[in-house]
């Protein structure tokens, strides 16, 4: 038995997993004849419980910014979006109000206690509403939410099947920032563990490489796209070719982690173009996230017609 279908047979399914794989299925049906392009974007990071009955657990810094920004730009790029994410983690639309910024907007009227938005912030947030109402009105994007690693692996592979069935037209964005280790389900603490026991011996494995079966038997016409994240340049061109070598699937966005939300490197077996924002792009607000999707849009649609 390979060792990812090991994980799925030791590791047990979300709940819920079945209300949201009829979920999906349900979005796929509903979507307009000319929405035939539908992208399954990932994003945020994964935990990695070390308990059953989870108190504790590892996790890793993401909080879905690539995930949440590029899923808008495909949804005006005209693509519907699967968005599979972090629970808690930066939402499509919503990213742009979280914490004291969306009060920072308001105004109270002390005298009659209305609220309004100031001035200056009517037109940010009324192109953000209007986006969104589009959006939902049209059934474009559909939300699902994950917190551990077997949450996630699951949830990507109900993701990938219900998809396979609009071959090349779907694509796999897969920006999520996955744990390469976990604590399997047999070595797993049942209860919180005790601090008066002492500290733990925690053994962790490698979680098996998903995308071998998801390029080659979940998905095996889409358009894969996934993410390298390294903090040495000259490893960077070498590791993502060797992925696109290693698992066959389209491009790699390879980016360093000191200067990842100015520029990337999209590699193919062929091919590697640097995406990069000029210093009045960055002072303007512009998103390196869409550049990336600009490309790979036109590389997606490229590969349609092959």
């Amino acid at each position: 038995m390979p060792v990812w279908q090991e994980f799925f047979e030791e590791n047990e399914r979300p709940k819920c997993y079945e209300d949201w794989r009829r979920g999906i299925d349900a979005f796929c049906r509903a979507l307009p004849a000319d929405r035939r392009k539908i992208v399954l974007v990932t994003s945020g990071g994964t935990t990695v419980p070390f308990e059953r009955n989870t108190v504790r657990f590892i996790d890793n810094f993401s909080a879905g910014t690539r995930g949440s920004s590029s899923a808008e730009h495909f949804l005006a790029a005209g693509y519907a979006v699967v968005f599979l994410y972090r629970s808690n983690s930066l939402r499509p639309f919503a990213r742009h109000f979280g914490g004291s910024s969306f009060l920072d907007m308001l105004r109270l009227d002390e005298d009659t206690g209305d609220v309004t938005v100031k001035n200056d912030c009517k037109a940010k947030l009324r192109g953000q509403l209007e986006m969104y109402q589009n959006v939902r009105r049209d059934g474009l994007l559909r939300e699902i939410p994950f917190t551990t690693l077997s949450d996630y692996l699951w949830l990507l592979r109900a993701c990938c099947e219900t998809l396979a069935p609009l071959g090349e037209h779907a694509m796999l964005y897969l920006a999520a920032a996955v744990s390469d280790f976990y604590i399997p389900a047999s070595s797993m603490s049942e209860h919180k563990l005790q601090s008066s026991e002492g500290a733990p011996e925690v053994k962790l494995s490698l979680v098996p490489k998903m995308l071998t079966p998801l390029v080659r038997h979940w998905v095996p016409k889409a358009f894969v796209i996934s993410f390298k994240l390294e903090t040495d340049a000259n490893l960077l061109r070498a590791k993502a070719r060797k992925a696109l070598e290693t698992y066959g699937h389209r491009l790699v966005i390879a980016n360093l982690l000191q200067t990842r939300k100015t520029e990337v490197i999209a590699v193919t077996k062929d091919t590697d173009d640097k995406l990069e924002l000029t210093q009045h792009e960055i002072n303007e607000g512009l998103e390196i996230e869409e550049k990336i999707v600009a490309t790979v849009a036109m590389r997606h649609e490229e590969f349609i017609k092959m």
